[in-house]
């Protein structure tokens, strides 16, 4: 291999299942390896073989704990990766709760899944992994601190560097040497990257003058505007005030590890200031509560820590573990806060406070996080009026609301001002982790920085060779599993979902039983033309 090669795997075109692979003389090696999210085309892809050989990986280097950038990792060990998977120790120790937190959420869907495939005749589906697996995983993480080089492969190195975005996040520096007088080549990936106005962790940091730099690009078209600490408290204030009801209740869909703290620290400390009244809050998610441990111990790093370790010893905080406490939520009485996993709504607990709530008027659901394209936090952000969740059809009578200031991603003009600081660049940037109107924004705010054709947008799959000139494509790689246009959109799930629910909406809002009687013929004829032509005849 003359040069270099840099593969994306996941993360390219979408905002999920980040995973580049960059092949060397001396060995493959891996930057993440996480789980994909958002419509079922590309879930399914989390059950598919590996567009590589897993055992012809050497290392990994793990930018941080979020499971869309770890959480294929124990399916990796499971597909005969052996080697060591560097990371910082606080992606470490919350890598060690959400992994086991990964397998238990597939076990229970797996089940879920079976369970109904078996009343429809249709075949059965395992686990990606399990626990096993994610011991076995866990077994492979070494200790790296921030800014201390360390040794990855023979002629390549790397070092981590605060990214703002996660406890223990980190962007990803590499030095790959070239022989003879030839400088190393340098490779510097984001991962996520944090706004300045982040609750608990300082701006984000990189070293500049690489040649080659890979760029999350999330919010790369949005400019939130007074993005500040206290404008985010105070919205946040409004938010609770204006769904407070006295038999009603305000769900908040949140990330278990980092976003659920954040908002903990920011409604306690509006309580304490006495500008919220005394509010029951219940973090539903047993990940949640683990990873609040994790925060606690960790607290003296985090730039708010005296902040949240007060909030977690307010006396109306309450933390639900088992099922039983879980669905002990559904018979309070009196305006409450829950807040539980996932931030999407693709799993986990909220699904089933949506269940509860989501069909009365007295709720509230309060979006604080991104959204992906397919996701049931996507769709009830978009405005749907009913949406099914596990095979049940609910009409959404609840307020749907956004905070978009408690992201963990710095937008657009932040991420410019990071690409900025990294300059001079001797190749190429690549934009990833983001979807396509994201992409487009950043690469607008870069016009005059950085060369137009020196901008890369790296499809699902898709390699590239990083040559002295810059990186050049390369065809005849592994087939894609999806075509580009297939990634971070809705899918004929989904379709077939929204029909089904405007059929029912249709049928139910049509008083004449004739005309029922008709429209359900229509819909027969439509689906077997071949009988209604023989009817015909």
């Amino acid at each position: 291999m003359s040069h270099p090669r840099l593969s994306f795997h996941g993360a390219a075109g979408a905002v999920t299942g980040s995973c580049f692979r960059l092949q060397t003389e001396a060995g493959q090696v891996l930057i993440d390896c996480g789980l994909f999210q958002g419509s079922k085309t590309e879930k399914e892809l989390n059950y598919r073989p590996f567009p590589f050989a897993p055992g012809k990986i050497a290392a990994v280097i793990l930018s941080h704990a979020h499971i869309d950038h770890s959480g294929l990792l124990p399916k990796l060990v499971r597909h005969g990766f052996s080697g060591a998977i560097h990371a910082t120790p606080a992606t470490i120790d919350l890598a060690g709760v959400m992994l086991p937190d990964s397998a238990h959420i597939q076990e229970i869907e797996v089940e879920q899944f079976n369970r109904r495939a078996a009343h429809r005749n249709r075949d059965r589906v395992s686990p990606i992994y399990d626990g096993t697996d994610v011991a076995a995983c866990l077994d492979l993480l070494r200790p790296q601190d921030l800014g201390d080089w360390f040794a990855v492969l023979p002629g390549l190195r790397a070092r981590f560097w605060n990214a703002g975005h996660l406890l223990g996040s980190a962007s990803i520096e590499i030095e790959l040497a070239q022989g003879g007088d030839e400088p190393p080549l340098r490779l510097m990936f984001s991962a996520d990257i944090g706004p300045d106005s982040k609750l608990m962790h300082s701006d984000p940091e990189g070293p500049s003058g690489v040649d080659y730099l890979i760029c999350e690009s999330t919010y790369g078209d949005v400019d939130r505007e007074e993005a500040t600490a206290a404008r985010r408290r105070a919205l946040l204030r409004e938010e609770v005030r204006a769904a407070m009801h006295p038999n009603g209740a305000l769900l908040i869909p949140s990330f278990a590890v980092e976003r659920a703290q954040e908002l903990i620290s920011d409604i306690g400390r509006l309580i304490a200031d006495g500008e919220l009244p005394d509010i029951p809050i219940h973090v539903d998610s047993p990940l949640a509560t683990q990873a609040t441990r994790i925060f606690a111990r960790h607290h003296r790093e985090l730039e708010e820590g005296a902040v949240l370790m007060r909030g977690l010893r307010a006396r109306n905080l309450h933390f639900t573990e088992t099922v039983e406490q879980s669905k002990a939520l559904d018979r309070l009485h009196g305006f409450h806060i829950v807040i539980a996993a996932s931030g999407m709504c693709d799993a986990g607990r909220i699904r089933h406070r949506l269940r509860n709530w989501l069909w009365r008027d007295e709720a509230t659901v309060l979006f604080t996080g991104y959204q992906a394209e397919g996701t049931l936090g996507r769709i009830l952000q978009d405005g749907a009026r009913s949406v099914r969740i596990q095979g049940e059809e609910f009409r959404v009578r609840a307020r749907i609301r956004s905070l978009d200031l408690y992201s963990g991603h710095a937008d657009g003009p932040e991420l410019a001002d990071w690409i900025k600081a990294r300059l001079p660049l001797a190749h190429d940037l690549f934009l990833v982790h983001g979807e396509p109107d994201a992409i487009e924004g950043l690469a607008a705010r870069l016009a005059g920085v950085v060369d137009p054709d020196r901008i890369l947008r790296p499809v699902l799959d898709e390699e590239f060779e990083l040559t002295a000139t810059g990186a050049r494509r390369l065809g005849g790689a592994a087939p894609r599993r999806l075509r580009p246009e297939m990634v971070a959109r809705l899918d004929w799930h989904n379709d077939v979902s929204r029909l089904i629910l405007d059929i029912n909406e249709a049928l139910a809002s049509e008083p004449d039983e004739k005309v029922r009687a008709v429209l359900i013929r229509r819909l027969r004829r439509a689906l077997d033309p071949d009988e209604g032509a023989g009817r015909r005849a």
